[in-house]
């Protein structure tokens, strides 16, 4: 049995491996983080999926009590704009569909087209985005929808990603250097020992194993379990254990980054309660609004753009606020280590493998990469089979990731440059062309899309094809066959509860001025 892990590496991957392991095993398994001080975190990924709730509610940490200390604001959705055409946006929201005799509403809404939004027309989600409204009352109470927060079942357990019942409405962005610090002391009041030094060198066995690491102040440092943390240069996976790595960049171009914290007006801004990403002629930029401040970047392909050029547009885009602020440039390497977990060395994070954040998908991957370490953690037998496990698991998630990613750029209309033309032409992954071809007659469904777990369902295929614009879709030919009238009601019915929320729900901005105790007087927002 594993009986102590050592973690190297801080930043977030580290602090949520750490706390989550705490959290699991208690003072059973001795925990132990390593990080440098000299070693700063990376911190762009601002952004989550909604299952990220499950990583909270696993801590017992209550979000009224993190998200102001880490300047965190709610995330309902991505915003797209100018992938389909320059001027023109849609929504990929955290909602699932509704269904009207046993077809999608998306289905409908392509056999009535009663509008020319197809995610305002389907979603209620679209619209809280738009009116910056906040998914929660001020007292704290849910958006009503069909959800119980709770489960509905008034369940005392805890539950992980793969338990996902039902659509959460929202994510949240927040400060990653503050949660890192956050959860630094929720780890060490719980009993995780925190050693600040450097790592100088991975000592191995006769088997191969790490026996310790060698670090400059504090000696050598001893486990039974080593979690590399170490971001992309995979200092104990890579490095030291020779993993080879398997790169996207045949399929995904996108490789630098170039970043920008922009201190701004929020009470004048308004908190939009989503991601942006924004096309741009060599690649896309991030808008993460927090509580204070926006993280914005260009994740952009180095053989299109040089890192001069991406920067000057990233501030041109920003405007006079980018003025003075520092950009951090970022290489990024994209792709997977082809096993995570290799003899007693697991990858968690960037040095386990990473995509571009189009998705907020880096701290989904990590969340993930946590949960099934808990699932599969070691006994006392031969750990082959619990290796093999988990390298299968967390294979899949990312290589589905990648080709849900791959269709954002094949199905995109633009083209109006050589960057937007070669996303049409470049290789596909195994079994996408396939797919796509499918999809053109039926929308995707569960048995069309990617066919293991990944975080993605069909219903996000479906959001991104009829945003893009790029691959023709049709109606299913049968419901021309049906009444359409539940159909029509149903669709109605969306835009009128979408009004009624807006007109109810506070702003954003407003929610969490008051969440963060702010005088009534600063509450609101001076431009909605």
């Amino acid at each position: 049995m594993a009986k102590s892990v050592v973690v190297v590496g801080g930043g977030t991957a580290g602090w949520m491996t750490a706390s989550y392991l705490r959290a699991a095993f208690g003072d059973r398994v001795d925990v132990t983080l390593v990080e440098s001080k000299n070693v700063s975190s990376i911190g762009v990924g601002e952004a989550t999926f909604s299952t990220v709730r499950h990583f909270f509610d696993y801590l017992g940490l209550d979000e009224r009590e993190w998200m102001p200390e880490c300047q965190a604001t709610y995330k309902l959705a991505i915003r797209f704009e100018n992938w389909r055409e320059k001027g023109k946006h849609f929504y990929h929201p955290f909602e699932r569909l509704r269904v009207v005799d046993g077809f999608p509403l998306t289905d409908w809404w392509l056999h009535t087209k009663p509008g020319d939004r197809f995610d305002k027309d389907c979603f209620l989600i679209a619209s809280l985005c738009d009116a910056k409204s906040s998914p929660r009352y001020l007292d704290g109470a849910l958006f009503e929808q069909d959800f119980a927060e709770d489960g509905g079942d008034g369940r005392t357990f805890r539950t992980t990603l793969t338990e996902q019942s039902t659509q959460f409405p929202y994510a949240y962005h927040f400060d990653a250097t503050l949660l890192a610090k956050y959860l630094t002391k929720y780890s060490t009041d719980r009993g995780v020992r925190h050693v600040l030094d450097d790592v100088l060198d991975v000592s191995l066995d006769e088997r191969g194993w790490i026996s310790h690491v060698v670090t400059k102040e504090h000696g050598e440092l001893h486990g039974d379990l080593f979690v590399d943390c170490t971001g992309f240069r995979g200092m104990l996976l890579n490095q030291a254990l020779s993993e080879p790595f398997q790169s996207y960049q045949d399929t995904l171009p996108n490789d630098s980054a170039v970043a920008l914290r922009v201190p701004v007006d929020m009470a004048e801004r308004g908190l939009r309660p989503c991601t942006t990403a924004t096309a741009q002629d060599a690649g896309w930029i991030w808008t993460i609004p927090l509580f204070g401040r926006i993280g914005t970047g260009y994740v952009y392909a180095s053989d299109y753009t040089t890192p001069e050029e991406a920067e000057r547009t990233l501030r041109e885009f920003v405007g006079p606020e980018a003025a003075d602020l520092e950009a951090n440039h970022i290489r990024m390497r994209i792709g997977r280590s082809e096993r995570s977990w290799v003899n007693n060395c697991v990858a968690v994070g960037l040095s386990s493998g990473f995509v571009e954040p189009l998705e907020s998908t880096g701290i989904f991957f990590i969340q993930n990469a946590i949960e099934q370490l808990v699932k599969h953690f070691p006994g006392a037998g031969d750990w082959s089979t619990l290796r093999h496990s988990y390298n299968r698991q967390v294979g899949h998630v990312m290589d589905g990731v990648r080709e849900f990613l791959v269709l954002h750029y094949y199905a995109a209309a633009r083209d109006d440059n050589q960057y937007w033309k070669d996303t049409k032409t470049r290789p596909l992954p195994d079994g996408l062309a396939e797919r796509i071809e499918q999809w053109q007659a039926k929308l995707p469904d569960t048995e069309s899309v990617f066919p293991y777990y990944h975080g993605f369902e069909p219903y996000s295929y479906t959001a991104m094809l009829l945003g893009l614009g790029g691959v023709p879709v049709q109606a299913p030919p049968t419901l021309a066959l049906f009444d359409d009238s539940a159909a029509t009601k149903e669709l109605q019915l969306v835009r009128d509860q979408a009004e009624q929320l807006v007109s109810r729900l506070p702003s954003q901005y407003e929610y969490f001025a008051h969440l963060h105790g702010l005088p009534p007087e600063q509450r609101s927002t001076r431009v909605r």
